[in-house]
This record gives structure tokens, C-alpha cells and sequence, in this order.
């Protein structure tokens, strides 16, 4: 049938939806009263009365006076529009198709002092670590469109700065926002790594997740990024990586600055990499070396691609509500029928 109707006239009926179809069951009330239910015989009696305007609209006739059919048009236009206005009149505008992974991702940050070390390159500058590890974080956060991200901030203690949320605009906000020293200076990653993996709620590690199709496993990982050795905290980085294991979810690490404590000949704030690979290794994740900008963007296209898989999910339809037009045509109409009886 959509062939005999303009391209514009079907494209409107297909977008258009009724909430309450049933509601239109409605409209014949008026009449099938009128023909079923008796008149009410002289003196009264305990039948059913049916409103006269009702009657008088379903039994209007040509002989009937301007005036009795202006009120039959108003009462049939004010019932109807009741009608259309229950039935819940929408359109159906569907919404642009927006990726899924059904994946949860943690990122870990190491705030401690050493962050301050101007020993990295952006854009032919020198610049510290920290301005590093902001550019190339915020861009990888805002890449990870369906998924699930929060941040964590380590120094002497933890804290959460952005939970876990599907708003990536938002967490790559908070990590650029990120300021050294504000919770201290020196390097918790034991503790780090526990706060991000109670924010994944462990509970519900390797179950259903949003995005996630019916019956898969949600996937969910801890990006951990230090430049120095674990001298704060309460819990040892090891244990901490174990229980990720047994939890199911992977930790990649990330070793950031260019000397290791192996060869540190004596120099401070340098980066633990032997103990950032067990820890890895432990909860099955991967454990990479940065010592470059450079570097830096290449592990984060690699944890992207470990962590992929997103698929566009189906566009969810956003729905406009149109019941308020009749609503107020009824209310319109009932103003009027009111208005004429008062002057007849």
C-alpha cells in the first residue's frame, strides 16, 4: 500500500507509534450506547443514563438545528481527541547505532612526584611525564567508545577519580585534570591496583555485562601505568596481582621512564619494570616498556587492540510523545461545549 501513498505521507506513517493501540477500541463507545441502552422511560428508573450531548451527536441529522449540530460536532471532537490522547501518539525517530564491547577497563595512574621528570618529548618539546601520559591517556580513553572506563590515582594513597562509567568524555576530562601531589608523592601501586579492581566490582567479575551479548562474559582489565618502585601502601603489588587472576580480570602494566632499577647505578625515582612484568604475568595480562612518547602510542594501540571486539549494537529508538496535541484539542473542545451551553 505504500506504493499509492507519497514518499513523505509513508515515511510519517512509518515513523509514527501508538503506545496504547487498544485505547481506539474506545471511539464507537458513544454510538453502540446510544442504538443498545433504552431510553430512560418517564418518572426515572434505575437504568444507565447516557449523557445527552453523546446522543444527540450520534443521532444528528440533517434536520437538526445549526446550533444541536455545533454541539454534536464539539462532543464527538472532544471524545475522540480523549481517545486519540490515551492511545499515546509518538514518533519513532531511531538514534545513530553506537559501539558495544561489553568491557570494563580500569586505568591505574601513578601521580607520585617522579610524574614531574622532564624527560619526554610532545610535539619537538620537552615536556614531564605526566603532560606526556595526559595527551596520549585522554586520546586512548576517548577511542574506547562502549566501553565501561574509570580512573584511578595512586601516590601515597588511592582515590577514585572518575568511576566506571560509559561518559569516556568524561573520564578522559578527569585524567587530564589530574595534578600531582594531591595525594602525595610517593608510589602505593599495591594499593592502586586494589582500589581499581574493587571499583570493577569484583563480585560480578566474568558475568553479564551491558553491551555484552546474552550469556557472554564480560571482559574486564586493569591499565596500570607507574614510572618508580612500590615504597607506600599497605599491600604488596604481587598479592594484589594474584587476586586479579583469581578474580578474572587482566592487568596490563605499563613501565614508564627511561632507566630500570636494574640498571640504576644509584639513581632515584626510577622504574621497578621487573616487579610491573610479575604482576602481569600473574594475572595474565601483558607488561610493556615505555621510554619515549613514542613508545607510549604504540602501547596504547596495542592494549586497544588486545581489548577490542567493539560492534555497533542496534540503534536504540528514541520515542517523542504527541499525546499532549489531542489533550489539548480535548480540553479546547470541552471549553467550547461549555461556553455554548451557557449561552443557549
Amino acid at each position: 500500500m505504500s506504493g499509492f501513498l507519497p514518499a513523505w505521507l509513508s515515511a510519517l506513517l512509518s515513523a509514527f507509534d501508538l503506545a496504547a493501540p487498544w485505547a481506539l477500541l474506545a471511539l464507537p463507545l458513544p454510538l453502540l450506547a446510544a442504538r443498545l441502552i433504552p431510553a430512560e422511560p418517564e418518572g426515572g428508573s434505575g437504568a444507565l443514563r447516557v449523557p445527552a450531548t453523546l446522543v444527540a451527536g450520534a443521532r444528528a441529522g440533517a434536520d437538526r438545528a445549526a446550533r444541536g449540530r455545533r454541539r454534536a460536532l464539539l462532543t464527538w471532537t472532544l471524545w475522540m481527541t480523549l481517545v486519540a490522547a490515551l492511545s499515546g501518539p509518538r514518533l519513532v525517530m531511531p538514534a545513530a547505532a553506537l559501539p558495544a564491547s561489553g568491557r570494563e577497563i580500569m586505568i591505574a595512574m601513578d601521580l607520585s612526584g617522579s610524574m614531574e621528570r622532564r624527560d619526554f618529548a610532545l610535539d619537538g618539546e620537552t615536556v614531564n611525564r605526566l603532560t606526556a601520559v595526559k595527551r596520549v591517556g585522554t586520546d586512548f580513553i576517548r577511542r574506547r567508545a562502549g566501553d565501561r572506563i574509570g580512573l584511578v590515582i595512586f601516590a601515597d594513597q588511592a582515590y577514585v577519580a572518575a568511576a566506571p562509567s560509559f561518559d569516556t568524555a568524561a573520564v578522559a576530562r578527569a585524567l587530564d585534570e589530574a595534578t600531582i601531589g594531591i595525594s602525595g608523592r610517593s608510589t602505593g601501586i599495591g594499593d592502586g591496583l586494589g582500589l581499581a579492581l574493587r571499583r570493577l566490582d569484583p563480585r560480578d567479575a566474568g558475568g553479564d555485562a551491558a553491551g555484552a551479548r546474552p550469556g557472554e562474559k564480560a571482559a574486564k582489565a586493569v591499565i596500570l601505568l607507574s614510572d618508580g618502585a612500590n615504597n607506600a601502601g599497605q599491600t604488596a603489588p604481587k598479592d594484589v596481582a594474584e587476586l586479579a587472576k583469581e578474580l578474572g580480570i587482566k592487568v596490563y602494566t605499563i613501565a614508564l621512564g627511561p632507566r630500570d632499577m636494574a640498571d640504576a647505578d644509584g639513581e632515584q625515582d626510577v622504574v621497578d619494570t621487573e616487579t610491573l612484568r610479575d604482576m602481569a604475568r600473574a594475572s595474565g595480562g601483558e607488561a610493556f616498556r615505555v621510554r619515549t612518547t613514542e613508545d607510549l602510542v604504540r602501547v596504547a594501540d596495542a592494549i586497544d587492540r588486545l581489548e577490542g571486539g567493539r560492534a555497533l549494537a542496534p540503534p536504540l529508538p528514541l520515542r517523542r510523545d504527541l499525546w499532549p496535541w489531542p489533550a489539548a484539542l480535548a480540553f479546547l473542545s470541552a471549553a467550547l461545549l461549555l461556553a455554548s451551553r451557557r449561552g443557549a
